[in-house]
């Protein structure tokens, strides 16, 4: 994996997770339940938190591209699996389907942190 095509990802990560912490913060507010926001926001953290990651990985050190990959999928499946839980949910129509997906999303992301540690060992 090239460092240019790891810091892509992490600024597109960041500029997403920016404009949806802003779109949860003052659109949904109104329209989400506490929970549900609080799920939101979760995803959003979550986001950021890989971005930064990513954006770390890709200007100081070499990584295997299996933990590029584990970090996007695991953003994509879990970040993206809970936006569209609380969206669906808050229309009246939750995309259940979206629920299993949200921890293999987080198994893809715990992955990226272990294999990150064998490549710092």
């Amino acid at each position: 994996m090239t460092s240019q095509t790891v810091l892509i990802t992490a600024t597109i990560f960041g500029m997403l997770a920016i404009i949806l912490g802003a779109f949860g913060a003052h659109a949904l507010q109104k329209v989400l339940s506490e929970e549900q926001l609080k799920s939101f926001e979760t995803g959003v953290k979550y986001q950021m938190y890989h971005a930064i990651v990513l954006l770390t990985i890709g200007y100081n050190a070499t990584v295997s591209s299996a933990t590029y990959w584990c970090f996007t999928f695991g953003v994509i499946l879990f970040s993206f699996s809970i936006y569209g839980l609380v969206l669906s949910s808050a229309k009246g129509k939750k995309l259940k389907f979206l629920g299993p997906i949200t921890p293999i999303g987080g198994l893809l992301l715990l992955t990226g942190w272990l294999l990150l540690f064998l490549n710092a060992i």
